[in-house]
């Protein structure tokens, strides 16, 4: 339980930043964006995994692009969801979905994979 707040806690960093930095994508209230980083936390885990297996054959194909889109179909799917969350047009859910993946995938990379932040000591 810890662990999906946590990241759901990222997903709404990153969807902070993307209201901020992408055009087109508008969070008009706390709550919207609370309830959207749950939502695309819930989703990414539950629905995601099955729409990238079915779309295995296209992101073979496109050597892994596909996933951009399968992801801006994530972030359309909570917008549909929820009023206070806007998305303009699907080109703004991907990007949405960029900045949301690159924003997961720095703060992971912070933190490592047992949820904490890492110190490495190197020694010689």
């Amino acid at each position: 339980m810890i662990g999906f707040l946590l990241r759901a806690t990222i997903v709404g960093v990153g969807l902070w930043l993307a209201s901020r930095l992408v055009p087109g994508v508008e969070i008009r209230t706390t709550a919207a964006l609370i309830w959207a980083a749950l939502l695309l936390g819930l989703v990414n885990a539950v629905i995601r995994p099955i729409l990238v297996i079915l779309t295995l054959p296209i992101t073979l194909l496109t050597l892994g692009l596909f996933l951009l889109v399968v992801n801006g179909l994530m972030v359309e799917l909570v917008t549909a969801l929820l009023p206070d969350f806007v998305v303009h047009g699907f080109g703004s859910a991907v990007l949405c979905a960029l900045v949301v993946s690159l924003t997961s995938w720095f703060v992971s990379w912070c933190i490592g994979p047992r949820g904490k932040f890492e110190v490495v000591i190197v020694r010689r």
